[in-house]
């Protein structure tokens, strides 16, 4: 393989790890107009509330900057072909070990809670026994693991004790690892594992993100809407949780931070025409993602889950296909009422995947193997700290490792 040939496939890789979370393709580049004059305020239509409201763009916060320093000042290429590659080859083993390390202190009280515990299952040279596996069914249990996925898990130990393929600590690990992992790998063929099912003349690609109030839905819907637009898409947020006005907000704010416009409308407002306005908006304008936050309701108010459905056949008028994905956000701290919640939204919503938030916060972060093996859902994404650029693919083989290494 030439330099070349190796600098390109490296740097590509290095892209999809900083960012590694939007796959869709960008025919040309989106303007930003940060050097083009604001334009002439239009005069207001007597009687016609202003659909939109546009949010001045304001510096975009700048992601951090992975991988080692190059020898020289400036970046010249972005694909890395000034740059040797051993350097290459450098800046990629950084980034790697880098994201490594945030998802491993992401989930380092997890790790603490079930790894320890199974630790001192085998300590003292205890022997497999009943005693033993009923600590070791606590120790998967106290982790939120789940009672199905515990059981299932336990089963596959007693099979590998029966027939003297687990005799030691190490290997039980990795009895529990090879288990967890097929579960989370299983779970991605069902729901939406990734955004690339939609082709790519489908625009725009509209996310509906769902949950009750307080799970981070409002942070996670700013998150994603940076990380998309540094991608190099045009995004656009629909604010059509019209029920609490500090939804709107905050969604403010979070617009104004990442410089993406967002439509919204005074309070009351049916959520429905906020939404078709913005499929409107989207469409005109060329978005090609149109985030749409929406009200943070219990699974048990059957008035907003109406609500609910009456949005999607409006999204689903305006686009085909849409809503594309239905993510609804999961506070990682609640634990098994959060995979509640999950159950009941799955009915009415047609929820298609999961995005864990403060996975960072718990010691129960086994809950998102409890979602997997119960409701089948991918976990799409993962907050693993408060930073803008902390909310992650979920990648299954990298929670399990940092689970137990």
């Amino acid at each position: 393989m030439t330099k070349r040939a190796l600098a390109y496939v490296l740097a590509s890789d290095t892209l999809e790890l900083i960012m590694a979370f939007w796959k869709r393709k960008k025919d040309e580049f989106v303007s930003l107009g940060l050097n083009q004059p604001s334009p002439a305020p239009a005069p207001e239509s007597a009687g016609v509330p202003e659909p939109t409201r546009p949010v001045e763009p304001a510096q975009p916060t700048p992601l951090a900057s992975a991988g080692p320093p190059t020898s020289t000042p400036w970046q010249t290429s972005v694909l890395g072909l000034d740059l040797s590659i051993e350097q290459l080859q450098a800046r990629e083993a950084a980034l790697e070990q880098e994201f490594s390390a945030r998802f491993r202190r992401a989930v380092a009280a997890t790790r603490e809670s079930l790894s320890d515990k199974i630790d001192s299952v085998f300590a003292a040279g205890k022997k497999i026994d009943a005693a033993l596996l009923d600590e070791l069914e606590e120790a998967l249990i106290a982790a939120d693991i789940g009672v199905p996925t515990t059981i299932h898990v336990l089963e596959t130990v007693r099979r590998g004790i029966s027939r003297k393929e687990i005799d030691d600590i190490e290997k039980l690990k990795q009895a529990i690892k090879s288990e967890l992992l097929s579960i989370l790998q299983a779970s991605e063929r069902q729901g939406v594992a990734s955004e690339t099912s939609v082709p790519d003349n489908i625009a725009p690609y509209v996310m509906m993100i769902v949950g009750v109030n307080g799970v981070g839905k409002t942070t996670t819907i700013g998150k994603l809407a940076q990380r998309i637009k540094a991608e190099g898409n045009d995004v656009l947020i629909c604010a059509a949780d019209t029920f609490r006005a500090a939804a709107s907000d905050q969604l403010a704010i979070w617009a104004e931070r990442t410089g993406v416009p967002l439509i919204q409308q005074k309070q009351g407002t049916d959520p429905a025409a906020v939404l078709f306005d913005s499929m409107k908006a989207a469409k005109a304008r060329g978005s090609d993602v149109l985030i749409v936050d929406t009200a943070g309701r219990l699974h048990n108010k059957s008035n907003l889950m109406a609500e609910l459905e009456k949005m999607k056949r409006v999204a689903g008028r305006e686009v085909e296909g849409a809503p594309h994905e239905t993510l609804l956000v999961v506070d990682a701290v609640t634990g098994q009422n959060g995979l509640e919640q999950a159950r009941q939204f799955l009915r009415v919503a047609g929820v298609t995947g999961i995005v864990l938030t403060k996975l960072d916060g718990t010691a129960k972060g086994g809950i998102a193997v409890a979602i997997a093996k119960e409701l089948g859902l991918p976990i799409r994404y993962a907050g693993i700290g408060e930073k803008v650029d902390d909310l992650v693919v979920f990648d299954p083989e990298q929670y399990v490792n940092s689970l137990f290494n």
